[in-house]
């Protein structure tokens, strides 16, 4: 199914809907409080101004960046709390040094804007990677489960996140070209129903299969801190990327954010693919669910409704 324009589904429920901050210096406490309402039920939050200042220099050398030869090798990855950055090539490593001290500034800048714009989450987020993508989206190769142009919901099977929920705030630095998405119904929408068709939630429900998954953890074969949450939200981010009826199908809107524009989501909770796009910066939060405006309407609330029990550990 070709994608309907973003009016189309704009207001069908279980769809997400843009909702643009003209002027992102200006917010209040509440309005604060409202925009986190926003982005926890599925919505994407637009900057079309983009609050993140990134110095020509620094523009400049992300732009210069060649794509690499290897299909896999897609981001370059700041981890703030090491301070250090991963994904480069040994050829590279001269400039490793310099894309560490412009990552730390995207990645600061962000959280100092952050703070004031979700104030009810500031600093009571776990700070994750940045990532900078210089590779084309369009066409890139790459394994199944691993490939951003389907619709999938967000998972770090290497990083579990225990029930927190995936903030992803975006850049597009680059200086021509539109970063395009698409998105479906969101998690609360057909979350729960695509599990239970699929069969996903016999992998938390069958007490066989979590005595071997306790096994596998005993074993160094699985992340210890994996949580049946984890699994299952894994599960669904590869169920929904094998299942190539789903993604022809499944009514789509598209969305095209331009240079020097900004926005965020909430990647968990909002079915989405990039159809094309080069050159974007962006920082991941980790959110507990204590402070959450809309806890009962998060992933982990909702699959523990549809599980009958508890998927944290």
């Amino acid at each position: 199914m070709t994608a309907a324009s973003a009016s189309e589904l704009q207001g069908a429920p279980g769809f997400s809907r843009l909702v643009t901050i003209a002027d992102s210096a200006a917010i209040s406490e509440t309005q604060a409080g409202e925009i986190c309402r926003e982005l926890e039920i599925g919505n994407i939050v637009f900057l079309p101004n983009s609050p993140i200042e990134i110095p020509e220099e620094d523009r400049e050398l992300l732009l210069g960046r060649k794509q690499s030869s290897s299909a896999y090798h897609k981001n370059i990855a700041y981890r703030p709390v090491e301070d250090r950055v991963t994904g480069l090539e040994k050829s590279e490593s001269a400039e490793a040094e310099t894309l560490r001290r412009v990552m730390r500034n995207y990645s600061q800048r962000s959280l100092q804007f952050l703070r004031t714009f979700l104030a009810p989450y500031a600093d009571k987020w776990k700070l994750e990677f940045a990532s900078f993508r210089p590779i084309e989206e369009k066409g890139r190769p790459a394994r199944l489960h691993a490939r951003n142009d389907l619709l999938h919901f967000d998972s770090f099977p290497t990083r579990p996140t225990n029930g927190a929920r995936i903030l992803r705030f975006f850049t597009n630095i680059n200086p021509k070209e539109h970063r395009v998405w698409v998105t479906s119904q969101t998690f609360e929408a057909f979350g729960p129903r695509m599990a239970k068709s699929r069969g996903v939630t016999a992998r938390v429900t069958n007490p066989a299969l979590r005595g071997i998954a306790a096994m596998a953890r005993a074993l160094h074969l699985r992340r210890s801190n994996s949580s049946p949450y984890d699994d299952l939200m894994h599960r669904c981010h590869n169920v929904m990327k094998e299942d190539a009826h789903f993604q022809e199908t499944t009514p789509k809107s598209r969305w095209e954010f331009p240079p020097n524009s900004s926005w965020m989501v909430f990647t968990d909770c909002v079915s989405h693919a990039v159809l094309s796009g080069q050159y974007a910066l962006e920082q991941t939060l980790l959110i507990p669910q204590s402070v959450l405006v809309e806890a009962r309407r998060s992933p982990l609330a909702i699959l523990e409704t549809a599980v009958g029990r508890q998927l944290t550990v």
